[in-house]
Formats: structure tokens, sequence, C-alpha cells
């Protein structure tokens, strides 16, 4: 409010709005108006036309609008409608840009719930089938301009008052802002250092006016104080006669919560007896089991000792029996762990031998697969000449090589990867084919076989690219002679031409 404003330059005036509002939320909002209504339109149309006429508008904007107006408006009906519309609500407010650069902020400015609607395109051809868009605009602006102008007048103040709300105060500070802002505006620049001085009878007169509204708070307020002093005076009588009273009502209130925490207490000792009367019964019950237990254990103690008695058994043999049994089940539980240890290992062994099998099976797949495409398998291929080069497996197809040891041993089928006992399959069990020595010295066979043909069709080819050549010279010098003769032919058919026509001049003459 009292810092420097912005300088006057080369007529450009500072174009700064007094109100201020907090952001719309995002989204383009719903207009639950029937802005498209055609009694709609009529009836605010007039409401608008009524309240311009009579607020002097054609005076003000020096432009006349008709009843045409407010159905098919030009641009600048609209102009000069949406200025003195603002004008009504921020009267400082100065017009320097274009209609379209101007409306968007100052919609934005007010708080219109509905300005993401409106576009810098409609406002720079206001009509048409958007106008009841931009008429539900102006009709927005005129209701809060008469909201203005009602709580300017004071309108609203008993409604405030009634709800709780001190509406004087506020309307004085708001009279001070409001005076304070326009002395501002109307300041020189030269002024700046003045402005306390300036603003000093705005600050008096609201410090009067205020003074004045607090005067009958303050008769409020010295009646009250009066009325609690008189209140006291009666309650410190009463509680002289009830001095008593209040002590017997703290004792009775006393023992009232002494009986509640003894009640309380009695209820929890009662529940924890009921629960140590089950425990003792579950505890006779126990007891009564192992009665019985050591009864039958005594039992069979007994009889154990008279048989070992009946077979003559010394004592110290039995403990050397106990002691060798003890040792032999240690035996068992290390043996059934070194077991694992190797089912595991054998396990891990056969998971590995079984990727290698499968890594193999799809090498084989690849060289068949290359044989079928260079055409050395099947043995009635060109190159295969009657010798046999595909290769497949010859092992065992037991469903499942990766079972355990366990599992294996209490099936029938053999296992894949044991065709011998101890060192499993070699080359020649898994392959129906010599590889080193057969298949190898076929390839090598068919690879010297491809290698003189390739050599014998390159020689060939050689041969034949020599003829070309020789043929193609030969075309050339061929199409020369041909260039030659044809160039005498056109000399000739010229000198024919010539001829003619002088025969044909000599015949005439």
């Amino acid at each position: 409010m009292y810092s420097a404003r912005q300088s006057v330059t080369a007529g450009q005036l500072s174009n700064q709005s007094f109100f201020t509002r907090a952001p719309v939320p995002a989204g383009v909002p719903r207009d639950p108006r029937p802005l498209k209504d055609r009694t709609y339109q009529a009836q605010i149309g007039q409401e608008l036309l009524d309240y311009m006429v009579q607020n002097n508008f054609e005076m003000e904007m020096k432009h006349s609008l008709t009843q045409k107006a407010m159905t098919s408006p030009t641009q600048k009906d609209f102009n000069y409608m949406f200025q003195w519309l603002y004008q009504r609500i921020d009267p400082c407010y100065k017009f320097l840009k274009s209609i379209d650069s101007e409306v968007p902020p100052i919609l934005k400015l007010l708080g219109y719930p509905y300005e993401k609607s409106i576009t810098k395109s409609q406002l720079s051809a206001v009509g048409g089938q958007n106008w009841s868009t931009f008429l539900g605009m102006l009709h927005w602006l005129l209701q809060l301009a008469k909201q203005m102008e009602n709580y300017g007048q004071g309108k609203y103040d008993d409604a405030c008052e009634e709800a709780g709300f001190e509406v004087y105060q506020d309307r004085v500070r708001f009279e001070f802002v409001s005076d304070a802002y326009r002395a501002w505006l109307c300041m020189d620049e030269d002024q700046e250092d003045q402005v306390e001085e300036l603003l000093k009878p705005h600050v008096d007169a609201m410090i009067a006016k205020l003074d004045h509204a607090n005067s009958r708070y303050l008769e409020d307020v010295q009646r009250l104080e009066e009325e609690q002093r008189t209140l006291q005076d009666e309650i410190d009588v009463l509680s002289k006669g009830s001095s008593k009273i209040g002590k017997l009502d703290e004792g009775l209130k006393i023992l009232e919560e002494d009986r509640g925490r003894f009640e309380v207490y009695n209820n929890a000792v009662e529940a924890k007896v009921g629960r140590s009367e089950e425990k003792s019964v579950k505890l006779k019950q126990t007891l009564e089991a192992l009665k019985v237990e050591i009864e039958e254990a005594e039992s069979e103690r007994s009889k154990m000792q008279k048989l070992v008695d009946a077979q003559g058994i010394p004592m110290q043999e039995i403990d050397r029996m106990n002691t060798e049994r003890e040792r032999l089940q240690k035996g068992l539980e290390s043996t059934a762990v070194r077991l694992e240890e190797s089912r595991s290992k054998v396990t891990e062994k056969e998971s590995t031998a079984s990727q290698k099998l499968e890594a193999l099976e799809r090498t084989i797949q690849d060289y068949n697969s290359v044989g079928y495409q260079i055409g050395i398998i099947p043995s009635t291929a060109e190159l295969a000449n009657g010798q046999t080069f595909e290769l497949h497996l010859k092992i065992n197809q037991a469903p499942d090589f990766r079972a355990s040891r366990s599992r294996r041993s209490e099936s029938p089928e053999p296992d894949r990867l044991l065709a011998d006992p101890t060192s499993g399959y070699q080359p020649q069990h898994l392959l129906n084919l010599d590889i080193k020595g057969h298949v190898k010295n076929g390839i090598l066979a068919t690879r010297k076989t491809i290698s003189e043909r390739r050599n014998a069709a390159a020689e060939d080819d050689m041969e034949k690219k020599d003829l070309l050549d020789k043929i193609r010279d030969a075309m050339e010098e061929q199409q020369q002679q041909l260039e030659g003769l044809g160039h005498h032919l056109r000399a000739a058919e010229e000198e024919f031409e010539k001829t003619r026509e002088v025969c044909r001049l000599i015949k005439v003459e």
C-alpha cells in the first residue's frame, strides 16, 4: 500500500487492479445455468439492459445500445459493455490493450468460475453460437457489481451482525484502504516522500470512526463488569453458608471412588481365583496321568529285569551293548549324512551331464540341418556320393535321468548316461558314425570335389568372359562402321534431294 508505484511513461499508466483472489481449481467446470435457453437469455439480457440504462451507460461510454445488442451484438457493443461493467467493480482500472488480451486475466483475477471455457479466439469475434457464453459472463459481472454496491450501502450489515460478524469496523478499514488507495494513485512522482502526510487525514478519520464504534462496547463492558461484581458478592455469601456441605460432599465423593476401586479389585481377585482353580484341576489330572505312566514303566522294567536275569547276562555286558548300540547309531547318522551329500553331488553331476547331452543334441541337429542345406544328407543327396553323413544319438531312452539315486534304484529302466559302469558313454557309444574317421574324411573329400568344381567353373567363367569381351569389341567395331555408313547414307540422301530439286527446276523452266 505504501510502496512506490510504477512510473508513468509515454502516456502509459500502471495497469494494476486493486482486487486479488485465490486461484480457481484446475479443470474446466460445467456451467449449470441454462444459457442455451432463449427465454433465459432474454431474461438476463433485459436485466443487463435495464441496469445499464439506469446507471447512465450511454453517457459514460458515449455509446448507445438497443434491444438487438442483447441478442446479436457487435464486437464494439461487447467491448463497451465489458469495460463499463468492470469499471463499476474497479473504477481505477484503465483498459490499455485489446479486449482479447484484457478479458482473460481480469476474469481469472475476479475468480469467474468458467473463465477457462472462454478463449482468445472467441473474444476477438463475439457473437453467433458463442454469444450465450459471453452473455452469461456479463450477467455474472452485473451480479458482482450489484453485490458490491449493496455492500457499500450497508444492506448486508444486519445479516452479518445476526450471524455474529462485526461489519462496522471492517467497513471503516475498507473505506480507509479505498480512500488511501485512490490518494496514492493520484499522487505525483515528486510527492513520493510525502506519502505519510498525504495519508494522515485518512488515518485520523479511521481512528475517529473506530473510537466511535468502540464507545458502545466500552459501555457494555462497564455494565458487564458491574453485573460480575454483583454476582461475585452473591457467590461469596452462598459459599460461606455451604462450606460444611462442600466438605461432606467431598468426603462422600472420596468414599464413592474408594468403593469403585475395591469393587474392581474384588472382581480381579475373583477372576484370578477362578483361573487358579482351573489350573489346579488340570495339574491334578496331569499328576494322575503321570502316576499311571510311572506304574506302567515300573511294571515294564520289572518284566525286562526278569528276562535279563533269566538269560544270565551280567550288567557289564548290558552296559557294553548299550555303548556299542550308541556308537553304531552315531555311525549310521554320519553315514546318512555322507549319503545325502553323495546324492547331492550325483544330482549336480547328472544335471551337468544332462545339460551337456542337450547341447550335444542341439549340435547334432545343427549339423544335420547344415548337411541338408549343403547337400550331403541324406545318402541320396548330390554331394553324398552314396555315403551316410547323418548323425543321431544311440543312448538309452529313460524318461528322467535327473532323478535321485533312490528313485532310479526303484526304476527298472537303465540310466541314459551309463553305457559302461565305470566310464559312461564313449563317443563311439553316443554316435552312429565315426566323426574323426568316416565323417571327417567324407567331408574333406566333398570339400575337395567342390573346390575342383569351383576352380573348373572359374576357369570356364574366365574363358566365357574373354569370349564376351571379344564379342563386345567386335560389336563396337561393327557399330562404328554402321554409324559411318549411316553418315554416308544421310550425305547421299541430301545430295539426292538437291539433285532432284535441280532437276525439278530445270523441268519447270
